[in-house]
C-alpha cells in the first residue's frame, strides 16, 4: 500500500523532527486529522513536557494538546529510531545565522543525518525550515541519498516553508496557504496530498528552488518596506513631521499602498534573517542584493538610533543617560507573544547598560530577560515604578498595559511604537 493510500484510509504515521513553535502546532494539526504522530526533539525536556501534555507553545490550544497525547496520537522522543515508524517526516529545525551572518544548516544538516538510517521505503520527507534556494537538493537531497536511496525512487522529498506569525489570532497553522515543491513531480503530488489531509489551501509549485525562494521573498519584501518607512522616519525627525500621523493618512487610499510601520528594529526568527540567507546566496552568482543589504543596514541601525533619540530626549529634560533609571516597557519582539527570538530589545538594552543606565524592564509575557549575560531586574507596572524612572522607554507595544497609567505617571516617555497615541503631548518622544 503506497503512501497516498495509507493517507487516504488515515492509516500513515507522521513524523515532525523539532518540536518548536512550527513543529508542535504541525503535529497538532497532523493528529486532529486523525493520524499518529510521533515528534523527535533534542531537548529531553520538552519530550518529557511533550509526554506529560504540557504544552509550551503559545499558538497551541493546551487543553486540546493534552487530551492528543492522552489518547496516544501524539507523542515524543529523543530517538531519532522512531522515525522508522513514519511514512511522512516533517523537519522543522532551526535555521539560523553564524557570528558572521552566513547561514547556520547544522541542525538541518544533523536532523536529515539522524534520520536517514531509519527512513522507510517510499517515504516523504518534507523540510519546513526557512533557508535558501538550493539548500532542499544541494544539502538535504545527497544526505538522503546517502545510504543508496535515490529521491523520487526510493524515498520522496520536498520542501514547504513555515509560514507561522506566533501569536497571529486569525491565520495559524491550518488556515494559513502552504506552499509546496518537490524535487520530482511525484514528490510534490505526495507531499499535497499529506499536507492537505490537515492545511486548508495547497499551493503547489515547480520546484524546491521556487518554494525555497518563495519564503524569502515573502520576509524580504517587508525587510525592505521597513527599512523604508525606517529611513523615512529619520527624515521626518529632522523635517519635524510626524511620520505615524503620515501613515495613518496615506493608508486610508483604497489601492496601491499597503502600511508599514518604523520601530525600534526588527525581531523573530524571519525578517531580521531570511534576506540575509538570500544575499549570502546570490554571492555564488555574483549578484549583489543591493536593496536586501541596504535595508539590513537601515533596520540593523534602528536600536542605535532609539539611544541617539532617548540621550537626547533625556538632555532636553537636563538628564544624563549615564546614571538614569530606565523603564523598558515590551521586551518580546512582538506584541503579545512572549517569544524573545532577534527582539531588538535585546541590543537596546546591552546599549543602555553599557552607557551606565540602570535598567528594568515589564513585560507580562516575559518572566526572565537577560542581555550581555546579564539578567534585568523585571518590575510591576505600579504608579510608583513608573514615576521613579528617569524615562519609561517602550519597544513593544502589548495590549492589555495600562498605558494610561504610563501617560500619568511618567516624566518621561521614549514610545518607539506609538503604542501611547499621545503624540503632542510634551512628556511623550516619538521614535
Amino acid at each position: 500500500m503506497g503512501l497516498d493510500e495509507r493517507l487516504e484510509d488515515g492509516t500513515a504515521v507522521l513524523g515532525v523532527v523539532g518540536l518548536g513553535y512550527v513543529g508542535l502546532p504541525l503535529a497538532v494539526e497532523m493528529a486532529k486529522a486523525g493520524y499518529r504522530v510521533i515528534g523527535v526533539d533534542v531537548s529531553a525536556q520538552r519530550v518529557a513536557q511533550l509526554d506529560r501534555g504540557e504544552n509550551y507553545i503559545p499558538d497551541v490550544d493546551g487543553s486540546e494538546l493534552a487530551s492528543l497525547v492522552g489518547r496516544g496520537i501524539i507523542s515524543a522522543t529523543t530517538d531519532f529510531s522512531a522515525m522508522a515508524d513514519c511514512d511522512a517526516i516533517a523537519i522543522c529545525v532551526p535555521t539560523p545565522l553564524d557570528e558572521m551572518k552566513q547561514p547556520d544548516t547544522s541542525y538541518m544538516e544533523s536532523a536529515a543525518r539522524s534520520i536517514t538510517p531509519h527512513i522507510k521505503a517510499g517515504a516523504l520527507v518534507t523540510l519546513e525550515s526557512t533557508t535558501y534556494p538550493g539548500t532542499t537538493e544541494e544539502v538535504i537531497r545527497p544526505i538522503l541519498e546517502s545510504g543508496g536511496r535515490k529521491v523520487g525512487v526510493d524515498l520522496f522529498l520536498a520542501f514547504s516553508p513555515e509560514r507561522v506569525d506566533p501569536g497571529n489570532p486569525v491565520f495559524q497553522t491550518r488556515n494559513t496557504p502552504k506552499v509546496v515543491g518537490g524535487v520530482t513531480k511525484q514528490c510534490t503530488a505526495l507531499a499535497v496530498a499529506m499536507y492537505g489531509r490537515f492545511i486548508d489551501t495547497l499551493v503547489p509549485v515547480s520546484s524546491t528552488q521556487a518554494a525555497e525562494m518563495t519564503k524569502l521573498l515573502e520576509n524580504t519584501f517587508r525587510g525592505v518596506n521597513i527599512a523604508l518607512v525606517n529611513e523615512l522616519l529619520l527624515l521626518s525627525n529632522r523635517m519635524g513631521i510626524n511620520l505615524w500621523e503620515v501613515i495613518d493618512a496615506a493608508k486610508t487610499k483604497p489601492f496601491g499602498f499597503m502600511p508599514f510601520y518604523p520601530g525600534p528594529g526588527l525581531g523573530g526568527h524571519c525578517i531580521p534573517i531570511d534576506p540575509l540567507y538570500l544575499s549570502w546566496k546570490a554571492r555564488q552568482y555574483d549578484f549583489r542584493t543591493e536593496f536586501i543589504d541596504l535595508s539590513g543596514r537601515i533596520n540593523e541601525s534602528m536600536p542605535y538610533y532609539v539611544i541617539e533619540r532617548l540621550m537626547d530626549a533625556l538632555n532636553r529634560h537636563r538628564k544624563s543617560l549615564n546614571g538614569s533609571r530606565v523603564l523598558v516597557l515590551g521586551v518580546a519582539y512582538k506584541p503579545d507573544i512572549s517569544d524573545m527570538r532577534e527582539s531588538p530589545a535585546i541590543i537596546v538594552t546591552e546599549l543602555l547598560a553599557e552607557k551606565g543606565a540602570e535598567v528594568v524592564y515589564h513585560d507580562p509575557h516575559v518572566p526572565t530577560f537577560s542581555a550581555g549575560g546579564v539578567a534585568i531586574p523585571k518590575v510591576e507596572l505600579t504608579a510608583e515604578e513608573v514615576s521613579s524612572a528617569d524615562v519609561v522607554l517602550v519597544i513593544t507595544n502589548h495590549s492589555g498595559v495600562d498605558y494610561d497609567l504610563v501617560l500619568r505617571e511618567a516624566s518621561l516617555v521614549l514610545d518607539t511604537r506609538n503604542a501611547l497615541k499621545a503624540a503632542g503631548d510634551p512628556k511623550v518622544v516619538l521614535l
